[in-house]
Order: structure tokens, then C-alpha cells, then sequence
């Protein structure tokens, strides 16, 4: 069950075709091409509205940290709002509780604060609207949820920095809601070296790590090995008794070189042990243009700092950028550029192997043409079926797939918790 606004949603859509000019013998309306367009448009929203979709990063509580508004009720800035979360038939939202990566190193206890912070703002977006939205904190939370009408925010932690080597952090985050954690970030930290680290100070794994990732089995937490590098995505295949995800990256395939991607043999080991990769709506995840226009922008950035002899920060970059951006236009990528990674995760690991994870709210002014918000997930549907996937096939790719994964998960902790506490045979 979908959430009594889009009903509201609906009127609106009746109201504007009672107003628009009323012309039966349309050449539009007569065309085959068209008419079929725009039943497959219909069939796409309205699969939206009956399919779970899942999107498995959503970078909203950062977004509020620096700008709190309201997102129970529309936005004007943001990818995300509820009002255009149900508008899209979105049912799992999964919150991203992010910590900058430098938090580690400059302050103790700065990362754990900034975490609990960050879960503080999702509490408080669901106590100013708690028939419209839950936290959910396992896949049956989520189904309620879902009969009843809200959307479900699971939360998960974008670094693993704020555990700070302690078990009895990753406890209380577990108490607070936390349902995955993504190891790293930009920075290799106490876990696991990070992909955007040229150091790789420790090839891979660190010793607590590995202790963390058994933890995390036994607890029941998600292993998302997005941002780590390739050489800690396989210590985290040698030592995760349960399937893991990359909540939001894509398919290195088209972005040779570019290893915060996933190169193919990593997605097939992952799917080989039932896990998945969420397909990055970003651009500079999804072509080689955008990637290498990041690349090109972040050398002239520097060279300009150089030149006018200034300090990096954020506002200078800010203001560089824009006007880079006025003498460069971005490459934007397009929904045709996300279908074919989905296609190619499909072709080389199975349908069972992939799922979305947007980077809503994360990857600033570089969202795909056709999927600039959270409702357009109708428009990824309607692509899907016009690249030949059947209903069973998108229902596995929207969210299927993320709520497999998430309850074998589940399941291995509930058996290996039962198995600590059973009695031993005499």
C-alpha cells in the first residue's frame, strides 16, 4: 500500500486533463508509436506504485545538517522529499548516516558524535510526520510500513569511523537503527583501506576489520563494500560468513581505471554468494566522460589555487567550480547510461545480482537526465520494460533483490545468536 498522497497527486494529474485543450482527432493520439509510449508510461507508474522499490543510499541527514528544512513536505532544493517519495512509489529510503572522513583523525570521539547527530536528524524528521514515515529496523519493520501506508528509513552508516575499534559501539549503532555500514569512505580509517587512498597503508583489511565484519555477521548488519579498495572487497569475500552489498556504485566496466567502481569479477564473486550491487545514479559513476570531466576539473582546481597562491576550502572550490562549469558543460549522463548498467551486471552475474542505490542527495549537480529525483524511479521502470525485463525481473531489480539479501542477513544472525546461547550437548 502506497501512501493516501498520491491519491492527492492523482487529482491533481484529472485536474490538468479536465483543463487541457480537448482534441479528439489528434494526429499524437492516432499514432501507434505514441499510443504505445504512453501505455507503457502508464504501466510503469502504476508498477511503481504495486513494486517495492528499495534505494539502498540516500544521503538526506547530511543534507539537513548543513540546511535543516522540513522534508515531510515538499522541497525546492534536495533530491529527496517525502511528498515526492511517495510520488515515485518509493517504500525503503536507506538513510545515509555519513561521516566525513577526516573526523577520524582530528578529534577523539568527533566521528561517533557526528553519527549519533546525524541518526538525531532522521528521529526528527519522523516525529514531525510519523503517519507519513518510520525507521525501519529490519525487513519485517519495513513490510508494516509499507501496509500501512509509510515510507520505511532504515539506516546506514556511510564510514566506519565512528565505531572506533569498539564492539560496544558497533552495539549501541546497532541499538540506534543502524542496518549496514559502508567500511571506509575517502579516507583509509581503522577498518579498511579506501579506494580514493593512494597510501593503502594497510593492503586491505586492518586486524579490526576483520574482527568487525564477524561482528557485524553474528549482529546482523549489512557489509557494504562501496568506497574500499579492491584489495579490501577481497578480504571482506574471505571473511563474511553472510552476503554483502555495494549499496551505491557502479560498473567499472565503463569507467576503465576508475576503482571506487566495481570491476566485473568482484560483482560476479558478490553475486556468486547471493550479494548485490546498487547501480550510483551519479554521472561520473555511470560514463567515462563524466568520470574523466571530475578529473580534468579537480587538475585545474588545483592548478588555479596555485596560481593565485590561495588555500583550498570549500567555498573557493564552490565558487571555482561554477565557473568552470560556465566555460565547460558537464557531461550529464542519462537513464539510457543507467539501464546499461544494469544490463551488464545482469549479463555477467544475473538478474538476482543488481539493485539501485541512487546517491540521492550525495553527488550534487550531476544527477542523469531523466532521474534527477526520487520521483522519477517510474522512468528507470518504464526503461527497464522497454529493454525487454518482465515484471518478475523489475520487481527483483527495485527492491527484491536488496530485501533477499537483507533477510539472509537477518537470518544468519538469528541462527548464530540462537546457537550462542543454546546449551551444550552433554
Amino acid at each position: 500500500m502506497k501512501s493516501p498522497l498520491i491519491a492527492l497527486c492523482g487529482l491533481f494529474v484529472l485536474a490538468a486533463c479536465d483543463q487541457a485543450p480537448q482534441n479528439t482527432t489528434s494526429d499524437q493520439n492516432s499514432d501507434p508509436a505514441s499510443v504505445g509510449s504512453q501505455s507503457l508510461e502508464a504501466r510503469a507508474d502504476k508498477l511503481a506504485q504495486e513494486l517495492l522499490i528499495a534505494d539502498t543510499h540516500i544521503d538526506v541527514p547530511y543534507r539537513l545538517h548543513k540546511l535543516y528544512e522540513d522534508v515531510t513536505r515538499p522541497t525546492v532544493d534536495g533530491d529527496f522529499d517525502v511528498p515526492r517519495a511517495f510520488a515515485g512509489g518509493l517504500d525503503v529510503a536507506f538513510m545515509s548516516i555519513y561521516t566525513p572522513a577526516d573526523y577520524e583523525f582530528e578529534a577523539p570521539g568527533k566521528a561517533t558524535a557526528h553519527a549519533d547527530q546525524m541518526i538525531d536528524l532522521v528521529e526528527r524528521i519522523i516525529a514531525t510526520a510519523p503517519d507519513q514515515a518510520t525507521i525501519a529496523h529490519s525487513t519485517d519493520e519495513v513490510m508494516a510500513a509499507r501496509a500501512a501506508g509509510r515510507i520505511a528509513l532504515p539506516l546506514g552508516m556511510e564510514n566506519g569511523a565512528p565505531i572506533a575499534g569498539s564492539l560496544d559501539l558497533l552495539d549501541h549503532f546497532y541499538k540506534r537503527g543502524i542496518r549496514y555500514i559502508t567500511l571506509a569512505h575517502s579516507r583509509s580509517n581503522h577498518i579498511a583501506d579506501s579506494s580514493y587512498d593512494e597510501a593503502r597503508p594497510h593492503d586491505g583489511l586492518t586486524a579490526f576489520g576483520t574482527t568487525l565484519i564477524h561482528a557485524m555477521n553474528r549482529m546482523g548488519i549489512m557489509i557494504d563494500v562501496s568506497h574500499i579498495s579492491d584489495q579490501a572487497f577481497w578480504d571482506v569475500m574471505a571473511e563474511s560468513a553472510t552476503p554483502v552489498l555495494a549499496t551505491h556504485s557502479s560498473a567499472r566496466h565503463f569507467t576503465p581505471g576508475f576503482e571506487r567502481n566495481m570491476a566485473d569479477d568482484m560483482i560476479k564473486a558478490m553475486a556468486a554468494k547471493g550479494g548485490v550491487i546498487m547501480i550510483n545514479f551519479g554521472s561520473a559513476f555511470l560514463t567515462e566522460a563524466a568520470n574523466g570531466y571530475n578529473k580534468r576539473r579537480d587538475t585545474a582546481y588545483e592548478a588555479w589555487l596555485e596560481e593565485t597562491e590561495q588555500e583550498a576550502s570549500a567555498e573557493l572550490e564552490t565558487t571555482f567550480e561554477t565557473r568552470y562549469r560556465a566555460e565547460n558543460p558537464y557531461p550529464f549522463a542519462t537513464l539510457s547510461h543507467v539501464l546499461d548498467h544494469i544490463d551488464h551486471v545482469v549479463e555477467i552475474a544475473g538478474i538476482d545480482a543488481v539493485g539501485i542505490g541512487s546517491d540521492y542527495d550525495g553527488v550534487g549537480d550531476s544527477l542523469p537526465v531523466g532521474l534527477k529525483d526520487v520521483s522519477a524511479y517510474p522512468n528507470l521502470i518504464k526503461g527497464l520494460l522497454q529493454r525487454g525485463y518482465d515484471e518478475a525481473g523489475i520487481e527483483k531489480i527495485m527492491g527484491g533483490n536488496l530485501m533477499r539479501l537483507w533477510r539472509a542477513v537477518e537470518d544468519h544472525a538469528t541462527k548464530a545468536q540462537n546457537d550462542a546461547t543454546a546449551p551444550a550437548n552433554e
